[in-house]
């Protein structure tokens, strides 16, 4: 009877596992937690690689905590200085029809229509900045009262204050959002009509041409767009395989260590960014105990490790 009643307990605590029987569990758990964040990853690669335009500046552009203008900085153009520079715009859109009159070896006439297109999508730049010149001009002026905000640091310290902080950023950046995206949407345009100028055979033969957003850090989303994908998969493929699993392990969970901090404090529900800490958590545990040895490819790379230095010793 008494063993009847212990029973339940037992199996709630684990009581009564043997130490082999554990660690068969433990390291299957391992395999299994291994496989698992590397297929995440392997999935979310493929999916932000296969739709070619993920974009990662919305995410960083809301990030919000101590840390929130750090990763703000991140978010390319993310005070619209350079799409609203008529100079600096003159000269990367020039350099752009230059580089497409290589690219598609350009004739005198698809030279003209281009040069065309160029005057006339600076034209519209212009009277676009006279339209949003109100709106811009607050903008500017409302970033200003940020930095004075913040420079406050009794104000920083307290949660509503704080809040209120928040409140105008989000209110600020509502100001400047529609003129950048009318901006954008010129050189989405632009960009289409110069590709639009080559030759079918050109067309069918070579992918078009992006027109590549100048870089305005060492790391901004111009980068982090264009390797993201790339990163996900080779840390999907090498968790999967078992392949440098703590080096893969480690770069995820500092990614995903990123994500958490961006929109710290955290919040609740579907959306909250408690998942990528677990993930994050479980990851550590996956470079921690060296995972991939396990039903993994790094078995046979410490066999080799094992046996070159067994060698060495014993030449000695």
């Amino acid at each position: 009877m008494r063993n009847i009643l212990l029973t339940p307990l037992r199996l709630a605590v684990g009581w009564g596992i043997s130490p082999r029987i554990l660690g068969i569990i433990a390291i299957t758990m391992l395999v299994l937690l291994r496989l698992s964040i590397g297929w995440h990853f392997h999935s979310e690669g493929s999916e932000k690689y296969r739709k070619g335009d993920w974009d990662a500046a919305p995410f960083f552009a809301n990030a919000k905590g101590p840390l929130a203008d750090e990763f703000r900085k991140t978010v390319w153009d993310y005070d619209g200085k350079v799409r609203r520079d008529p100079e600096f715009t003159r000269w990367w859109l020039e350099q752009y029809r230059d580089q497409a009159a290589d690219y598609y070896s350009f004739g005198e006439k698809e030279l003209a229509v281009a040069n065309e297109a160029l005057e006339k999508v600076l034209e519209d730049h212009e009277v676009l900045l006279e339209d949003y010149a109100n709106d811009l001009e607050e903008y500017d002026l409302g970033q200003l009262r940020l930095e004075m905000l913040k420079s406050e640091d009794d104000r920083v310290g307290v949660e509503s204050l704080a809040g209120q902080i928040e409140t105008v950023e989000r209110e600020n950046d509502a100001k400047l959002k529609p003129a950048l995206a009318a901006i954008d949407e010129l050189w989405t345009g632009y960009e289409g009509t110069i590709n639009s100028l080559a030759a079918p055979n050109q067309r069918r033969a070579s992918p078009p041409l992006d027109l590549v957003k100048p870089r305005t850090a060492v790391v901004d989303t111009s980068v982090i767009n264009r390797y993201v994908p790339y990163f996900d998969l080779a840390v999907g493929w090498c968790l999967l395989l078992g392949l440098f699993t703590p080096v893969a392990a480690l770069a995820a969970a500092g990614f995903l260590g990123s994500v958490f901090l961006s929109q710290y404090p955290p919040g609740t529900g579907p959306t909250s960014s408690n998942y990528q800490l677990i993930e994050c958590m479980a990851c550590l545990v996956l470079a921690s105990t060296g995972a991939g040895r396990f039903a993994g490819l790094d078995f046979f790379i410490h066999l080799f490790i094992r046996r070159s230095v067994a060698k060495h010793a014993a030449d000695k």
